[in-house]
């Protein structure tokens, strides 16, 4: 038996295979192709203290090995996922992330506060900081660390541990905006969220997204989605780090923990075959048989480079 068991700062999970924010819906959808009780977590599409309607189509459009998407965070409201989405995970066992956005910092305040009574029945809250705001231009809160504290320290109303999902735009200052979120009460990161993109319809040299620029994901993030979990690993050897970016088999997710990442996310592969996630689970053990590998936190390291 090789034991899978994965754990997050405070919280333990049964395994360390996630769904990832935005690519599993809101709710209970990925039930009916994978066992959500069987997974580490299932980490919701992030909400807002506001019901959005997102971006204007097209919004996803196939790249080289992954995606480009611009959704643009449509989502129902923390208030109504509570009544309408919530109870539905809660019946097929789903141990349950929320992950939440906003434009401003009293956007995430208000979120985090609407979550509070709901702190019981969630293993955690992931602050998606890494999607567009107002208060500081077109910037995102994530490529500051001065905003990240701020939102980081905004949202401790939850009563829920939190995961600071962050931005992989920053180059060689992401380590540094890591140990920021860690010092503003983040139990972990979650690293990384898509890269900024740009696909133009040759024909009329127009975006082919109708929010313009997108973010892109898949396959073709993962060395460097890696690259960012060795750096924030080194960088902060006692902050427990999430890994997603691009893995789709068992040695995917075990590179990403050799890194350093404490537990994963599975994001695109999950919209082209939305029944791999859950098969994940079984091609890591094997993974770990196969290899000797009697517990999954042993692979857990920080690899210099």
């Amino acid at each position: 038996m090789v034991d899978l068991t994965a754990t997050v700062g405070s919280v333990d999970l049964a395994n360390p295979i996630m769904t990832a924010a935005g690519t599993a819906g809101h709710g209970s959808e990925l039930g009916a192709y994978v066992d959500l009780a069987k997974l580490g977590a299932v980490v919701v599409k992030s909400l807002a203290h506001f019901e959005w309607d997102g971006n204007p189509p097209r919004r996803v459009n196939q790249t080289p090995s992954g995606m480009i998407n611009s959704v643009g965070l449509q989502g129902p409201g923390i208030a109504r996922w509570i009544v309408e989405d919530l109870p539905a995970l809660e019946r097929l066992g789903a141990r349950v992330v929320a992950s939440i956005w906003g434009r401003t910092v009293d956007d995430y305040r208000r979120a985090a506060q609407l979550l509070a009574p709901v702190a019981d029945r969630l293993c955690a809250v992931e602050v998606n900081i890494s999607c567009p705001n107002t208060e500081s231009g077109n910037d995102l809160f994530a490529h500051s660390p001065a905003m990240t504290t701020e939102v980081i320290e905004a949202t401790a109303d939850c009563d829920a541990p939190r995961w600071a999902k962050l931005s992989p735009n920053v180059g060689f200052r992401l380590p540094e905006i890591a140990t920021a979120a860690g010092e503003a009460g983040a139990d972990a990161v979650t690293l990384v969220n898509t890269y900024f993109g740009l696909v133009l319809d040759p024909v009329t040299g127009e975006p082919v997204l109708g929010g313009g620029g997108g973010g892109v994901s898949g396959p073709a993030i993962r060395p460097l989605a890696v690259r960012a979990v060795a750096d924030v690993r080194q960088a902060c050897p006692n902050l427990p780090i999430i890994g997603v970016g691009g893995i789709r088999t068992a040695s995917d997710v075990v590179q990403f923990a050799r890194a350093g990442a404490d537990a994963v996310q599975v994001g695109t592969a999950t919209l082209a075959d939305p029944g791999l996630v859950g098969r994940l689970v079984g091609s890591l053990e094997a993974w770990c048989q196969d290899h000797r590998v009697g517990s999954f936190k042993d692979l857990v390291g920080a690899r210099r480079h």
